[in-house]
């Protein structure tokens, strides 16, 4: 920051009133990213995501999973991106294995945990 004339004290106020304005965030690490307009507020990861997909997309235990190009386009980002947190999925047991020219398909449903307030 110094090479560029901008002290530390300076950026992060500059940062403070980006993240109140929306356009930026912290990250881990004491860093901040800029957040594209147009992109969804979920952050979570990606394999959290996916398994949202099958109870918004009503699968049931032995339906066909959406293809990797399918997901990559709903969720914008790249098939190899997806392909790891669908391995993730499959690592959990929710998801059949991946094989050349088979669709993968739900083995079992994520647990949904909800708080009760009684």
């Amino acid at each position: 920051m110094r090479a560029h004339g901008v002290s530390r004290g300076v950026a992060l106020r500059v940062f403070a009133v980006l993240q109140k304005e929306g356009i930026a965030e912290p990250v881990p690490g004491g860093r901040w990213r800029v957040i594209r307009p147009g992109r969804g507020d979920d952050r979570r990861p990606l394999a959290e995501r996916l398994t949202d997909v099958i109870a918004d997309d009503g699968l049931e235990v032995g339906e066909a999973f959406p293809s990797t190009t399918e997901l990559s386009t709903r969720f914008g980002v790249s098939r190899p991106t997806v392909s790891r947190a669908l391995d993730k999925l499959e690592s959990a047991g929710l998801l059949s294995e991946a094989r050349q020219g088979k669709q993968r398909t739900v083995r079992a449903l994520p647990k949904r945990t909800e708080s009760s307030q009684s």
